[in-house]
């Protein structure tokens, strides 16, 4: 059975893998202009980035100010918990960083995914690349 692997990593280091699983779940799946996908925060944020057979399968990211995003698993590999795998590494390299909590802006339909994790919701639902979003927050401790 293939096993999945997880890697905390840098955009110097694995831009590419990154970039491929983004690509294909943001921009051509849900249709997000290519150049809101790519930011600021890419060089300097930590990264996730699970593989299979070395294969790129899911990635996600968090922010020096602790903000978690571009969370994403190929559509072929979802269900098998490598989201919430990516989850808990990110969480955790916020709780290293001596950070007290984490916050998301998660697409609404993805709710319960982070509810489960132990974000809560706040705030209104908004706009974000043209997809419903909502704020969510997880205090660390």
């Amino acid at each position: 059975m293939e096993e999945t692997e997880f890697y905390v990593t840098t955009w110097g280091v694995d831009r590419p893998q990154l970039q491929q699983v983004r690509r294909q779940v943001f921009i051509v799946e849900q249709e997000v202009p290519e150049q809101e996908e790519w930011d600021d925060h890419d060089p300097v944020a930590v990264h996730v980035l699970a593989t299979r057979n070395r294969e790129p399968v899911g990635t996600g990211r968090i922010t020096l100010a602790g903000k978690i995003g571009r969370l994403a698993v190929l559509s072929e590999f979802r269900g098998r918990g490598i989201g919430r795998q990516i989850l808990q590494l990110l969480i955790e390299q916020a709780y290293h960083r001596g950070l007290v909590e984490v916050f998301l802006h998660a697409q609404v339909q993805a709710l319960p995914f982070y509810e489960k994790a132990g974000f809560r919701a706040e705030g209104e639902v908004f706009d974000e690349a043209g997809i419903p979003h909502r704020r969510m927050l997880k205090a660390l401790g």
